[in-house]
């Protein structure tokens, strides 16, 4: 189904089946298959391929050779109807490549609101990326890697498979991730070391001296104060009682199954 104000350009491909909403532009040379859902205001530049049970929110800007929804790279794949799911806002540049989730990974690839995905970047399998996210040039996600919210990814950089990286987290470029990252962190280099709290970051985002206060503290037990790392997050819960911000941290931690960086 597509509506009467879509601007389809005559050399685009539409299947039979496909949902393209009010005021979409398909550029030329455009892919879009049969289980595709295009949210309203969406622009496709040229050459974009979005394939699979693919579903794009409203207002997102895809610029040329982007793929999107295409079967992913991992072996045990064997064709089961997984998905893609893209918020609102989203500018995903040139050749930006998203796959499909898997049985075993739930099933679902998921990018929320209002990122940016430079040029080349690679969204693998079962990923999920909250808001708010820049992923720069050549930036490579492994399968089943969360993303969560105003977290920055230098270009070059690789994390691996499984990895949990906090919000607020920036990582530099050229780095490996090979662990998880606490939320509000820098990290930096291959493998990827801690080099302290991402202070600017945090004032840009609205967090008053207080607040950095607070995660200042607890990235001191996490690092500094020798206690093990279960020490450390145990501590870190009970502070998280008085000072909500430290539930930033509880959250990460429920979720982090590689250990953190050092």
């Amino acid at each position: 189904m597509i509506n009467q104000s879509a601007v389809i350009h005559p050399t685009a491909i539409i299947e039979e089946g496909a949902i393209i909403a009010a005021n979409v532009t398909v550029g030329p040379f455009c892919f879009i298959g049969s289980e595709v859902e295009i949210g309203e205001g969406t622009q496709l530049k040229s050459h974009v391929v979005i394939n699979g049970r693919t579903k794009i929110g409203c207002h997102n800007q895809i610029y040329q050779f982007a793929s999107i929804g295409e079967i992913n790279q991992d072996l045990k794949y064997a064709g089961e109807p997984t998905r893609v799911e893209i918020g609102d806002r989203n500018r995903i540049r040139e050749s930006v490549s998203i796959h499909r989730g898997t049985k075993q990974g739930g099933e679902l690839t998921k990018i929320g609101n209002d990122n940016l995905l430079m040029i080349n970047t690679h969204i693998a399998h079962d990923c999920l990326i909250g808001n708010h996210c820049v992923l720069a040039n050549n930036a490579t996600l492994g399968g089943h890697v969360i993303i969560d919210d105003y977290v920055i990814i230098g270009g070059m950089t690789a994390v691996h498979q499984f990895c949990v990286i906090g919000a607020y987290v920036m990582v530099g470029g050229c780095s490996g991730v090979a662990q998880d990252i606490p939320p509000c962190m820098i990290a930096q280099g291959n493998h990827a070391t801690a080099f302290g709290i991402n202070i600017e970051g945090l004032k840009r985002h609205g967090f008053d001296k207080e607040l950095r206060s607070a995660i200042s503290e607890a990235h001191k037990l996490l690092y500094r104060s020798k206690k093990t790392f279960e020490e450390a997050k145990n501590e870190i819960a009970i502070v998280a009682e008085k000072k909500t911000v430290l539930k930033l941290f509880n959250d990460f931690f429920v979720r982090s199954t590689r250990g953190i960086i050092r």
